[in-house]
Formats: structure tokens, C-alpha cells, sequence
């Protein structure tokens, strides 16, 4: 923590800035406490970047879907001003080290540099896997994962900065000169090859992060060497394991594959690296020094004194205020102010009692098991069906994915597409009823996607009801519809698909490119390239399903427009007998097209 400097805010919409914790590419990144007295961490980003609209624009969605990341293994967004003149956003604070700081043995006073034991790179693979399994949940790729962005704390890994660097995608190529989205050696090959990059670029940003906590060195050499030679090696040659343990070297190797389908998924590594029930503990997950400075961070936090108010912010806000507390019952007394240093004690409370009893945290004992779940397993998977009107189909398809969560949490994500729109949203659990023998989940919903924008109304509450046979029942507002499961098979891309198509535009100028990919449901898959008298348009489709040897996207949202850019419709892409690609566009009369694979 480095003091502050007159260049420094004192406030931050109503965080009362302490000192500065660093600075990157989007700006500078400072320790904060709340009116209430938590402590945070305030990322404000530069002025050059706000100026952009598009970055701008870009920034707020991500802000918004990392809001809706939940989990015990990232850093929580609490709050943000994505309008403000400078935007910003504040995140739980979590006080620890870096986990390039642990292996490189720069933390305060612990000189111990080298790799981590085996049983802390298990318990690292399994707390990274289960961050990006959130992170990944609400559509979010982190883009950067690094030591630098893993913080170890006494209960485990926790991933930060997440969901925001693709914001600089937006970015004009003057504005971000000298920026380079993600860092050299912990980059994935889709990254160094300038592709698209989806979840499985975390995979492999996961296995250059083990690697490095397995031995002690970047998998692909340090950029002080060069940076072109290190991304030449991501690229095209094998990593560097000398010294990795036999028990998660296996592990490492399949990340680091550089055909992204066939990298393990985030619950694959899960299920792979989670814990055993039942087992016997191990030695600790930190040794006892480290926790006792982690003990002493926290304590550290007690002296940090918020300086004397009385001055305005700096900076206004506009942000979007909490959900209110629920209130107190009538006739209730009201609750006395907490002081605002009862947090702080409370961590540092726990930081040395950890200390005193050298608990084997995280050693893969039944403790470190996750919280049960309220969802029937019946219910758990992808179910999809007809969207109709007046009980005749419309030609737009619904999807759910229900996953495990208690009540109160986010359990499904469902996705309503029609011919010209896409509407997604998220299902907070609110009950679990049973009548008549069956058991119903209800659901609240919110937006979180609407294209065109303002198209898509939240359903409020309704009910799901898994049937006998693979069916799931679903109605609200007096409606119903019969969803079926959709197995893995009917899930993935086949390969004749994968690569890129064109044609030439009608008028004879330019062309038109696609190019798709291997992406699950509900993730990009389609990239469409057109260039053409007008300049370069650029736009993306999500996958809804790949069944019956066709594709089916999304309407395609625009990235960078021209003159005579537009969306297009819902559309399918089958394969032709002669190695072409038809696409059939679902409105708009639009003529079918053909594309060659591009040479």
C-alpha cells in the first residue's frame, strides 16, 4: 500500500480513499472504506479510456454481469458508477497476498520463494476451477488470469479482476497503444493468435498459472527474454514442467492443450482436483508463517486510519444503489449504528485464530465440502422447447440451464429467441413446493440481455415442474409450455462446422466472412466479417443448439458498424452435400446465402 499523492482523489463516490494498492492498463486501483466501515478495493479507470464511448459502453455491461458473480472464490463486485465522468468500480477487499508474491517469495518479510507441495496445487486447481465455473456461469470470460489476479487467503484462492478487461476490446488501437490485453506469458494461444477467446482460454491460463505454482517458472519463458519468442512458444510448443508434481502434472498438460476443445471445463476440473468426502487431512494449505503475516495484515488494517471527513467527493456518483435491507418487523426497536472498526476487528479476529490453532485449512477434509444444494437433482441440466402463442408455436425457442444453489441464489438462466430478438435472463430460487407427490422450483427473473434493447420484459415469478420422461413443465402468467432435456451430444458444434466461410457481396465489392468455433449454448460461436463499399462491419451470433445436424444462432449484434451495417435475423446453418454452408434466415424475408470455406 503506497500513500496517496495530489493526483490522487480523496473520494470515490462514498468510499473515503486510504492509500493506493497499484495501477495497470485500465487505471489505477486504490484501498477504500465505506461509510459503514468495510474495507474495499476502488478501481477507477483512466480518463482516455472514459472518453471512449465504446469502451464505455462496453465497461457497463461487463460491470453489470460481474455484479451477478457470486461464489466464496472470487472478490465480490459491491458497487460501481459506470456514468460518472471518470467510471469506477469497488470490490470486496481481500487481504492477502498474491500468488505471485507467495512462489516468488516477496510477501513483507517471507523470503521462501520456490513451488507450492502438491496437496496446496490441488486445492489451488479446485478453487480457480470453481471461480471461473461462476465467472463463466453469467457469461464472462476473465481474459487475464495470472498469479497477479490470484489472491491467497487463509480459507483459500480468490480470483480478482475479472469480467473487466474485455472492455478494451472496444478501444481504439491509438487510445491503447502500449496495452496489451492479458499478460505474455500467462496468455492462451487464442490470445497470442488474436482469435476470439472464450472459456477455454481460461482453462489454459489455469494451467499456466499451476504450472508456475508447480515449479517456481512461466511454463513458456519469461518476456525479459522477448515477448515474441514467448508467445511464439505458447503458440507452437510444449510447456516447461520440470518439477511439477506426477499427481497434477496430467492436469496441467490437458489445460495447456492448444486445440481449446479439448481442454477440461471448469467442473471437469473440479470434479478431478475437488475434495475426497470422508478423507483424512493434510498438512495445511499454508505454512505457519504465512498465516501468521496474513494475521498480521489483517490487524495492519486496525491502524489504518480513515482520515478526517468534512471535504466533499471528488468524484460524483450515480451508481446504482444495493438492494435495500429488509426491514425490521413493526413495533421492532431500531438497531444501533455498528462501529465502523467492527468489521476490521472481526477479520483480524479470525486471522489470529487461524494463527494460534494451525487449523489444516483447505486440506480436502469433509469442511472444505460446498454448501448443499436446494435444487431436486432431476431438475439439473439444459432443457429447451417451442415458444408459443395461443398454443401454436412461433418459431422462437426457449431454453433453461438449471444449476445446483439454495434459495435466494441465481439457479437458472433462461433464454427466449425469436426471429429478431434474444432475451436472456436469470431465475433467483425462491421456493421449492411440493403438491400432489411432485416437487415445483419457483423462480423470480430479472434481464440481463435483451436484443433489440428494451425488447425483453422480466417474467416475475413462475414455477418449473420436472415431469416423468424428460420433461419440464414451465408456467407464468397463465401460460405454459413442455420443455425436453437436451443431452451433451446436442450440444456441441460439430466439427464440419468449425472455421471460416465466405462469399462475395452482391453488389460484386467486398466480401462477407464467417467464421464459427467450438462455444457451448448460449456463448458466441459466430463471427461475421463484412467489408464492403461502406468500410468493415463487424458482428456476433450465440449458439441456441445444435441438434439435428443444424445450428441455430441468435440475432446478430453488431460490434463496430458501417454504413449499411445492420443485424441480422435468427438464422440455421446446415451443411451442404458439396462442402458449402447454406444459411436460412428465420425473419426479415431474407434470402438464404451460401458460403465456401475460405481458402
Amino acid at each position: 500500500m503506497r500513500e496517496l499523492t495530489a493526483d490522487d482523489p480523496q473520494w470515490i463516490g462514498d468510499y473515503r480513499l486510504l492509500s493506493r494498492l497499484g495501477s495497470g492498463g485500465m487505471g489505477r486501483v486504490y484501498l477504500a472504506r465505506s461509510e459503514g466501515g468495510r474495507t474495499v478495493a476502488v478501481k477507477l479507470v483512466k480518463a482516455e479510456l472514459a472518453a471512449e464511448e465504446e469502451f464505455r459502453s462496453r465497461f457497463r455491461a461487463e460491470v453489470a454481469a460481474a455484479r451477478r458473480v457470486g461464489g466464496r472464490w472470487t472478490a465480490p463486485v459491491l458497487d460501481a458508477d459506470t456514468e460518472a465522468a471518470v467510471p469506477w468500480v469497488a470490490t470486496g477487499y481481500i487481504a492477502g497476498p498474491t500468488l505471485s508474491e507467495v512462489v516468488g517469495g516477496t510477501y513483507g518479510p517471507i523470503r521462501r520463494p520456490g513451488p507450492l507441495p502438491e496437496y496446496a496445487l490441488r486445492r489451488l486447481a479446485y478453487g480457480l476451477s470453481c471461480a471461473l465455473r461462476d465467472i463463466h456461469g453469467v457469461g464472462l470470460v476473465h481474459r487475464d488470469l495470472k498469479p497477479s489476479n490470484v489472491l491467497v487467503t487463509i480459507d483459500g484462492p480468490r480470483v480478482i479482476d475479472f469480467g473487466i478487461a474485455r472492455a478494451l476490446d472496444a478501444v481504439g488501437e491509438q487510445t491503447r497503444t502500449g496495452t496489451v490485453l492479458g499478460s505474455p506469458s500467462f496468455m492462451s494461444p487464442e490470445q497470442v493468435q488474436g482469435h476470439r477467446v472464450g472459456p477455454p482460454s481460461d482453462v489454459f491460463c489455469v494451467g499456466s498459472v499451476l504450472a508456475y505454482a508447480a515449479t517456481g517458472r512461466q511454463p513458456f519463458g519469461n518476456p525479459d527474454s522477448g515477448f515474441h519468442a514467448v508467445m511464439f512458444k505458447i503458440a507452437q510448443e510444449e510447456p516447461e514442467l520440470t518439477g511439477a508434481p506426477d499427481g497434477i502434472r496430467g492436469l496441467i498438460q490437458d489445460c495447456l492443450a492448444k486445440d481449446p476443445a479439448t481442454r477440461p471445463t471448469p467442473g471437469e476440473i473440479a470434479d478431478r482436483m475437488g475434495p475426497v468426502p470422508g478423507g483424512s487431512s493434510a498438512d495445511p494449505w499454508l505454512p505457519a508463517e504465512l498465516i501468521a503475516r496474513l494475521g498480521q495484515h489483517a490487524v495492519r488494517l486496525l491502524d489504518t486510519d480513515t482520515p478526517p471527513g468534512g471535504q466533499p467527493p471528488t468524484l460524483t456518483s450515480t451508481r446504482v444503489a444495493p438492494a435495500p435491507a429488509p426491514t425490521s418487523p413493526a413495533g421492532a426497536a431500531p438497531s444501533r449504528r455498528r462501529p465502523r472498526w467492527l468489521p476490521l476487528l472481526a477479520t483480524a479476529v479470525v486471522a489470529a485464530a487461524a494463527t494460534a490453532v494451525a487449523v489444516p485449512l483447505l486440506s480436502g477434509g469433509a469442511d472444505a465440502e460446498e454448501s448443499p444444494s436446494d435444487i431436486p437433482a432431476r431438475y439439473l441440466g439444459t432443457w429447451s422447447g417451442p415458444v408459443l402463442r395461443d398454443g401454436e408455436p412461433t418459431g422462437g425457442q426457449r431454453r433453461f440451464v438449471i444449476t445446483n444453489g439454495k434459495v435466494g441464489e441465481v439457479v437458472a438462466n433462461s433464454t427466449s429467441l425469436g426471429t429478431t430478438y434474444e432475451c436472456r435472463s436469470d431465475g433467483k430460487l425462491v421456493s421449492v413446493t411440493t403438491h400432489d407427490g411432485h416437487q415445483a422450483l419457483r423462480l423470480d427473473t430479472t434481464v440481463v440481455r435483451s436484443v433489440p434493447e428494451g425488447r425483453c420484459a422480466a417474467l416475475g415469478e413462475h414455477t418449473l415442474e420436472a415431469g416423468d420422461g424428460g420433461t419440464l413443465t414451465w408456467a407464468a402468467a397463465g401460460r405454459t409450455a413442455t420443455l425436453h432435456r437436451i443431452g451433451p451430444a446436442e450440444e456441441s458444434v460439430p466439427d464440419g462446422y468449425l472455421g471460416t466461410w465466405q462469399r462475395p457481396n452482391a453488389d460484386g465489392y467486398g466480401s462477407e466472412r464467417l467464421t464459427l468455433k467450438r462455444a457451448p449454448a448460449g456463448s458466441t460461436v459466430l463471427t461475421t466479417v463484412v467489408v464492403g463499399r461502406g468500410g468493415r462491419c463487424t458482428a456476433h451470433a450465440d449458439l441456441y443448439a445444435a441438434e439435428g445436424g443444424k445450428l441455430t444462432v441468435g440475432p446478430s449484434v453488431v460490434d463496430r458498424p458501417a454504413p449499411g451495417c445492420a443485424p441480422g435475423s435468427t438464422s440455421v446453418l446446415r451443411l451442404n452435400g458439396d462442402g458449402t454452408l447454406r444459411r436460412e434466415f428465420l425473419g426479415d424475408d431474407e434470402q438464404p446465402r451460401t458460403y465456401s470455406r475460405a481458402e
